[in-house]
């Protein structure tokens, strides 16, 4: 696929199903995340992969930590334990918060943001569906340490990847003249 047609036609996925992603798939959207741009190359960007049974104890995971999860129908709790089987792959983008004199600490979560853009981006070009999701779970201390992350370490994402099982919303066409304006230095 030509890369401008690939970035031009990507959207998000919601629904995902199998087969599963492969390993060669799987270490192409790392690659691609790699190539994001990294200040002073500190590598803040990791990604923990969730998949087959993974995902069952990750939606565990999201359940415990919702609040108030005994007050919610049965229908809602077994929901929320269901999330993480919406894809059969589920990368977690995680940041490592570090002190450097250049880099602050927006530069190093941007970072992994373009990581998971390229994610996105690689996963289409494979014919696979993707969908970028954080919510509340994304900033849970519970789920961070049930994950194995360490205080200096925040969740970006969850990023679903799988084949496409849904009929996918067309991009819209935007002007470029409503979101670009040209500035000349002059104070007006």
């Amino acid at each position: 696929m030509d890369a401008l047609q690939n970035i031009l036609q990507r959207v998000s996925a919601p629904q995902l199903t199998g087969p599963d992603v492969t390993a060669e798939q799987l270490d192409t959207l790392i690659q691609a995340a790699l190539r994001a741009p990294d200040h002073a190359w500190l590598r803040p960007s990791h990604y923990i992969s969730v998949q087959g049974e993974g995902r069952v104890a990750l939606g565990e995971v999201f359940y415990q930590a919702t609040p108030d999860r005994e007050q919610l129908s049965p229908e809602k709790q077994q929901k929320i334990r269901n999330m993480a089987m919406r894809a059969p792959l589920v990368l977690v983008a995680v940041t490592k918060i570090v002190d450097h004199p250049k880099v602050p600490r927006e530069e190093l979560l941007l970072s992994t943001g373009a990581g998971i853009q390229n994610i996105l981006s690689a996963a289409w070009a494979m014919g696979l569906g993707a969908i970028w999701r954080t919510g509340d779970l994304a900033y849970n201390s519970g789920v961070k340490q049930e994950l194995g992350l360490a205080d200096d370490e925040e969740i970006v994402g969850f990023i679903y990847v799988g084949h496409v099982n849904c009929k996918l919303k067309q991009p819209p066409e935007l002007s470029s003249a409503d979101f670009l304006t040209s500035w000349d230095g002059k104070s007006e």
